[in-house]
């Protein structure tokens, strides 16, 4: 796979990502990921995003049943 920016070969490796959304912040360390060892942009594959959509949408909704409490 190639870098849609400067066209280097892409490596298998980790990225850290992180989110801010609905008062929520997710941040994990390390999510396989496609990266340019040149340029450094990253590509995640379908499931490792399911997965990560999957993780902020829980813990929005953790988060609202948490301040319902309040």
């Amino acid at each position: 796979m190639k870098c849609v920016y400067c066209q280097a070969e892409m490596e298998k490796g980790t990225v850290p990502f992180h989110i801010d959304r609905n008062g929520v912040h997710v941040s994990l360390d390390e999510v396989p990921a496609w990266v340019c060892p040149q340029c450094g942009e990253s590509y995640f594959e379908e499931h490792e995003v399911d997965a990560m959509q999957t993780l902020v949408q829980t813990v929005e909704e953790q988060s609202r049943a948490l301040a319902k409490t309040a």
